[in-house]
């Protein structure tokens, strides 16, 4: 395989220099302390829950860059596909917090459970700031659902948690709203080529030139199949298929579908799975009330994307309906 050339400068630096690229971007809206992991907002809500997400670097924008209005209070970033220290995790804490407490959102993988319990932790005794914590666990590729992983379903979990603090819930009212979009939320993904470290130059996983695999993890790790290349519909069939049957979605369900792109896929590429999409929901009689398409939580250069889908109910709609602002998107009222 041919070298895959990144424009970087000294990978020691990749993720500071990621971060002050946001803060550069943001025009005001973020900042970010010489050295520190943490983005937050230069005016955060007072009184109101403070939203932090997090998790390791090179997935951008997921998580470190949806911070702002109707979004995160601050976010943490680790070292690339690296969960973020605790010391992190709690300056992020810290500077989230307004005296309502502060919501936790980030990805279901161990080293970011035990990272962020422990920030959190230091943060309750060193600041008496009370927590709560929801796990995105959206990857049916997983079968037991307490351990499944975050995936591209972060973007619509993170989107509810946002809106939830903004709309001056409290701190147990806020995590149970994002828990139930959580609940509601199942992502597969595919690829056809594998990114690689920008670190190190490494593949993130081998796979041959005609091979395709499904429900492979945003790090490389193993999927569920993997089988010669198929066609756009019948990928849209195989993945519709695993993730409707799966919570399962029913005949007369309000679903919102996002295609994310994992970093190297095509816009043509992308549309034309999600006519076949559509047509399927149709099929099994669901009613697409909203469509989302975009990178949102990539990795690095794999070509392929995920697909998830998000079973609405009013309260849930009401949530992914709000306003928000920040570096990668932006959404007025809808």
């Amino acid at each position: 395989m041919a070298k895959v050339h990144k424009i970087i400068n000294d990978p020691e630096n990749i993720v500071d220099e990621v971060l002050d690229g946001l803060v550069a971007i943001s025009r005001g809206l973020l900042a970010r302390d010489p050295g520190s992991r943490v983005i937050r907002r230069t005016e955060i809500d007072e009184g109101k829950v403070g939203l932090v997400v997090g998790g390791g670097s090179g997935h951008e924008p997921m998580y470190g860059a949806f911070v702002g209005p109707g979004l995160a209070a601050a976010s943490v970033s680790g070292d690339i596909f690296a969960a973020p220290a605790p010391p992190h995790v709690q300056e992020a804490v810290e500077a989230a917090d307004s005296g309502a407490g502060v919501l936790l959102v980030y990805g279901n993988y161990a080293g970011d459970v035990m990272n962020f319990d422990m920030g959190a932790e230091d943060a309750a005794d060193d600041s008496d700031i009370e927590t709560k914590t929801v796990l995105v666990r959206d990857d049916v590729a997983t079968p037991d659902i307490d351990g499944r992983r975050g995936i591209g379903g972060a973007f619509y979990v993170v989107k509810a948690a946002g809106a939830a603090c903004a709309k001056g819930l409290s701190l147990d009212e806020a995590a149970a709203a994002t828990e139930r979009v959580q609940f509601n939320t199942r992502t597969i993904g595919v690829a056809v080529k594998a990114g690689t470290l920008p670190d190190t130059g490494k593949l993130t996983f081998e796979l041959g030139d005609d091979e395709i695999e499904i429900g492979l993890g945003v790090h490389g790790e193993m999927g569920v199949e993997r089988s010669k290349m198929m066609s756009a519909d019948e990928l849209a069939k195989n993945m519709v298929d695993r993730v409707a049957d799966d919570l399962p979605f029913e005949k007369g369900d309000r679903v919102a579908v996002l295609m994310n792109n994992l970093g190297a896929t095509t816009q043509m590429e992308m549309l034309i799975v999600y006519r076949k999409v559509a047509e399927l929901l149709e099929e099994r009689g669901l009613k697409i009330e909203r469509t989302d398409i975009g990178a949102h939580f990539t990795s690095q250069e794999m070509a392929g994307f995920s697909l998830t889908m998000l079973k609405l109910d009013d309260e849930i709609a009401e949530l992914l309906a709000a306003p928000c602002n920040s570096v990668p998107y932006t959404q007025a009222q809808l």
